[in-house]
């Protein structure tokens, strides 16, 4: 069975069965979010799928997410005992499997609670803050998201391709987090619209920033302004948004009969390089400057590329992309393998090199400190909180996590320092206000 297929009821069942059940379970422990993973899948076993559902959502806000696109090799799957013998349980497709089936069976209804613990405004919708929302949306909190783009999700709806996440899924999810009382308004841009001093006008106790990474860096070679090349983010996100309907083919930057090389060894370059394949370009060949063992990105990912058609040069980068016609269209690539200099014709460069925090927001706050390379400065206690009280900041835009699921780690975290925080502030104005009576009075 391919990994994007997924189960039917008596084959999930029969996996689940073949779990050991550990006392110590390894896969738990490479799961960055603790996810209770035997306890779900000895409920699944069983045909619970209602009680497997209710343990998942105790630690995951987004498990249809986190069952297809989860470093699963190198976390739970990577770390299951079963591993040793090379038939690891495939805990990233039960975990799809119980997510999806809650979806279309409807399954959780979970009760919204009273708001009356305080009002929080979350910039972006990525999988920091859809996170964030649903753990304080949870405790009582009135959560609003800000989102500029027209559709909630991020890089979940416009960064990650529909073969790897198919977009329905995402917005089942996003629905069950709106269901729980929170509010998104999206075409939002906040640094533009509003600013974080607006939001504070607004009668909010605290603000979430997590806006992620969206300045990519970019290559330091001659021709690298030429029409024709592009950020693999900036590409990813135009194939999102005219998948989605709201943009034209002509306005994706990936022609069809196009010769298409992408620089990075990344998942987010075998993403931009599947899809430019998908998009019906003639050849498409990732360059990256060390060897394939030194690639960041999934094996699987790696393998999944190969086999549709995407070529490697390895070793190899650009050295100059050049303009023969003088019609500011790239037409032809000096790369240099090896201290070798080779020049090939070429249509696109897509670069997947890394990327950087916006500054959108910051330099228009005071009182928000960043690093040398721009990542959003903040405290261990409480967790999360920027050197400006009451904005706090999670995911890709300080530096911390490395993937979804490490994004949604580090926002339990946060969500947890906001509500410290908000409850002080709470209990502090009270105090000022007289609504707290000594004893004796």
């Amino acid at each position: 069975m391919a990994d994007t297929e997924n189960y039917t009821m008596q084959e999930a069942i029969a996996e689940a069965k073949r779990c050991l059940n550990c006392k110590v379970p390894q896969c738990r422990k490479g799961c960055p979010i603790n996810n209770e993973i035997p306890s779900w899948i000895h409920e699944l076993s069983m045909g619970n799928l209602g009680n497997a559902m209710a343990i998942i959502n105790t630690r995951s806000n987004l498990p249809a997410v986190c069952g297809r696109v989860c470093a699963h090799e190198r976390q739970c799957e990577g770390n299951c005992i079963l591993n040793k013998k090379g038939a690891h349980i495939n805990i990233g497709r039960l975990e799809r499997f119980v997510a999806d089936f809650d979806t279309t069976m409807r399954l959780t209804h979970e009760n919204i609670v009273e708001k009356n613990n305080g009002k929080i405004a979350i910039i972006g919708s990525g999988p920091a803050g859809l996170t964030i929302a649903g753990e304080l949306a949870r405790k009582g909190y009135m959560v609003e998201i800000f989102e500029m783009e027209p559709e909630p999700g991020g890089v979940l709806m416009f960064g990650i391709p529909e073969y790897r996440l198919p977009k329905e899924v995402v917005k089942n999810e996003i629905i069950k987090i709106a269901n729980l009382g929170v509010n998104i308004h999206c075409n939002v841009t906040v640094g533009s619209d509003c600013t974080i001093d607006d939001i504070f006008a607004d009668g909010f106790d605290a603000i979430f920033m997590g806006t992620g990474t969206g300045k990519p860096k970019r290559l330091d070679v001659p021709g690298v302004d030429l029409v024709g090349v592009r950020q693999a983010v900036y590409f990813l996100r135009r194939v999102g948004l005219y998948q989605q309907g709201f943009m034209s083919r002509e306005e994706v930057p990936v022609k069809e009969g196009q010769r298409v090389f992408v620089v990075g060894g990344g998942n987010t370059a075998m993403d931009a390089a599947r899809t430019s394949l998908r998009l019906g370009a003639s050849e498409v060949t990732v360059l990256y400057h060390r060897t394939q063992d030194r690639m960041s990105a999934l094996k699987a990912e790696y393998d999944d590329a190969v086999a549709e058609g995407v070529k490697f040069m390895f070793e190899t980068s650009i050295a100059e992309i050049r303009d023969t016609n003088g019609d500011g269209e790239l037409d032809e690539l000096v790369i240099d393998t090896n201290g070798v200099k080779t020049t090939i014709p070429a249509n696109r460069v897509i670069q997947a090199v890394g990327s950087a925090p916006a500054s959108r927001i910051v330099s228009t706050t005071e009182g928000i400190d960043v690093d040398k390379r721009g990542y959003v400065l903040t405290r261990d206690v409480p967790y999360g909180m920027t050197s400006r009280k009451g904005v706090f900041a999670g995911g890709d835009v300080t530096n911390r996590p490395a993937s979804v699921v490490h994004a949604m780690d580090d926002a339990r975290k946060v969500a947890e320092g906001i509500a410290q925080y908000v409850t002080a502030k709470k209990l502090l104005e009270n105090i000022e206000s007289g609504e707290v009576k000594f004893n004796n009075a």
